[in-house]
C-alpha cells in the first residue's frame, strides 16, 4: 500500500467511523479557544497492514548476520527491529490519519501539532489525540473611524549647519606636530598599546582565558568628553617615542559591553604628536563630498531634504505605532500562543544577531537568562500577532493585494541588502517557503498604509 492509498484508507476509515458515531472527535481545551485537540482512532487491521508492508521492505533491505540480503525471515525482523518498526509505523500513519480528520472536520491548523495520550499496543489499534492552534474568529470594528495626528516634521537652519559641521569633522586631516613639545589637550596622539586582563583581586593575570589586546595605531584625542579619563591623564605631558604604564577600570554601564565591569594594564607607547586640520566649508568642499555637488548651498539643500525624509519617516512610524495600539485597544480577541512563540524567537533572533554584529562572543550570550529574555519579549510579540491579524483582515475587507510585480522588487531589494543575485535570493525564498511569508508582510504594510493615509 503507498502513501496516496493509506491516505485515502484513512480517509475512508473516518468517513465510516462517523457514520457510527464513532469519529474522530474535536474538542476545545479549557480557557484556550484558540487550542483545539481531536481525538483519532487508527484502525487495527490498517496498523496490521501497514506493519507487514514496513516488515517485508526490512526483510529485503536489512542486513543481518547468518542471512543473506534480502532473505531475512519476518520473525527476525520483528524480533530485531521491534522498535524502529514502531517509530516508523507512527511517523508514517499518525499524519496521515491526523490531516485526513482535521480536513473532515473543517478545521484549519496552524501549526504543527503535539501528539499526546498515544496508545501503540501490539495488535490493536492506534490511538492519540492531536492539540493544535486555529486562528480565532473575531468581527472587525469600524477601523476606518480611528484618527492619528499626521506630524509635520521641519529641519531648521541650526540643524543643517550641525549636520556640516559633522561632515567637516569627518573630512579632517590629523598633521604631524614639528616641533618639540609634550601632548597637552587638544591633541592627537597616534600610539600603540597592549592591554592585559586583570583579576578582580588585582592581580594582572588572564581569568577567562583571554589574550592580551595589542593595537598597533590608534588615535587617541588628549582632554576629549568622549576619551576615558585615565589615557587623557596618563598620556597628557608624554612625548613622542615615550612609553607609559597605567590601569584602567571601566565602570560596569560602559558602552562598550566588552569593557564594561573589568580592569586593564596598558602599556602605551606615543608613535606621534598630531593636530587635527579642519577643512574649509565651501564650494569645493561640497564637491569633495560629492561629484554631484556643485555648490554649498546645493550640498546643504540634500542634507535637509535627507534630514527631513529621515525624520518624516520616523514620525510616520511612531504615528502608526499608535494607530495600531487604537486599533488593538478597539479589538480584544485571543492569538494562538504558537504564533506568538514563533515571534518571540524571531524577536530573539534579530537582537542576538545585533549583539553578535556588536561584538557579544557566542559563550557570552549562551550565559544569558533566556526564560527571562523570553517573558520580556512577550508583550510585544503579542502585540506584533494580534495587529498582524487584524491588518490581514482588513486587506481582505479592503480587498488590498500585492502584485507580483511589487513583489518582485522587493526581492530586488533583498538581492540588494544580502549582496546576491535576484535568482539566488528568490531560489532561497522558494526553499523556505518565504515567499507567501513576504507578500504577507507587505500586504499588511499596505493595509497599514491605507488606514494612516485614511486617518
Amino acid at each position: 500500500m503507498d502513501n496516496e492509498n493509506t491516505q485515502n484508507k484513512a480517509a475512508q476509515d473516518i468517513e465510516n467511523e462517523a457514520a457510527s458515531g464513532h469519529s474522530a472527535v474535536a474538542t476545545e481545551p479549557e480557557n484556550d479557544p484558540c487550542r483545539q485537540e481531536i481525538t483519532i482512532e487508527i484502525p487495527a487491521d490498517v496498523v496490521a497492514e501497514e506493519q507487514e508492508r514496513l516488515i517485508a521492505q526490512y526483510s529485503k533491505q536489512a542486513r543481518v548476520p547468518g542471512f543473506r540480503k534480502g532473505k531475512v525471515p519476518a520473525s527476525v525482523v520483528r524480533n530485531r527491529f521491534n522498535d524502529q518498526l514502531k517509530e516508523e509505523l507512527l511517523e508514517r500513519l499518525v499524519p496521515q490519519y491526523f490531516q485526513v480528520a482535521v480536513m473532515s472536520s473543517g478545521q484549519k491548523p496552524i501549526a504543527t501539532p503535539s501528539i499526546k495520550n498515544l496508545e501503540a499496543e501490539q495488535g490493536q489499534a492506534i490511538r492519540f489525540t492531536a492539540a493544535f492552534d486555529v486562528m480565532p474568529e473575531f468581527e472587525l470594528g469600524d477601523y476606518k473611524s480611528i484618527k492619528v495626528e499626521k506630524p509635520v516634521v521641519e529641519v531648521t537652519n541650526e540643524e543643517v549647519q550641525a549636520e556640516i559641521s559633522s561632515l567637516q569633522e569627518r573630512q579632517a586631516s590629523y598633521d604631524p606636530v614639528d616641533e618639540d613639545r609634550p601632548l597637552q589637550d587638544g591633541d592627537f596622539a597616534q600610539v600603540a598599546f597592549e592591554a592585559t586582563p586583570k583579576s578582580a583581586e588585582g592581580a594582572t593575570a588572564n581569568p577567562t582565558g583571554d589574550e592580551p589586546v595589542k593595537m598597533d595605531e590608534v588615535m587617541v584625542e588628549i582632554g576629549s568628553p568622549n576619551t576615558v579619563a585615565a589615557f587623557t591623564e596618563n598620556l597628557r605631558g608624554a612625548k613622542a617615542g615615550e612609553e607609559r604604564r597605567f590601569e584602567v577600570s571601566y565602570p560596569g554601564d560602559f558602552y562598550d559591553h566588552r569593557l564594561a565591569g573589568k580592569r586593564f594594564d596598558y602599556k602605551v607607547k606615543v608613535n606621534s604628536i598630531k593636530k587635527k586640520t579642519l577643512p574649509e566649508v565651501n564650494d569645493a568642499f561640497a564637491k569633495e563630498l560629492s561629484p554631484e555637488m556643485e555648490t554649498l548651498d546645493q550640498l546643504k539643500q540634500a542634507i535637509r531634504e535627507n534630514l527631513q525624509a529621515h525624520r518624516q519617516q520616523h514620525a510616520d512610524h511612531e504615528a502608526k505605532e499608535k494607530l495600531i495600539d487604537a486599533l488593538i485597544e478597539k479589538h480584544q480577541f485571543p492569538v494562538p500562543k504558537s504564533m506568538v512563540e514563533h515571534q518571540i524567537n524571531l524577536r530573539l533572533e534579530r537582537g542576538l544577531r545585533a549583539l553578535a554584529a556588536q561584538g557579544m562572543r557566542t559563550e557570552d550570550m549562551r550565559r544569558m537568562d533566556f526564560s527571562k529574555l523570553r517573558v520580556a519579549q512577550t508583550p510585544a510579540a503579542i502585540k506584533e500577532v494580534r495587529s498582524g491579524m487584524l491588518l490581514h483582515k482588513i486587506a481582505d475587507a479592503e480587498n488590498i493585494q500585492v502584485t507580483d510585480d511589487e513583489l518582485e522588487r522587493e526581492v530586488h531589494m533583498l538581492a540588494h541588502q544580502t549582496q546576491q543575485s535576484p535568482d539566488e535570493v528568490k531560489a532561497q525564498l522558494v526553499k523556505d517557503q518565504g515567499i507567501e511569508r513576504i507578500r504577507a508582510r507587505m500586504r499588511g504594510e499596505k493595509a497599514l498604509d491605507f488606514l494612516y493615509t485614511n486617518s
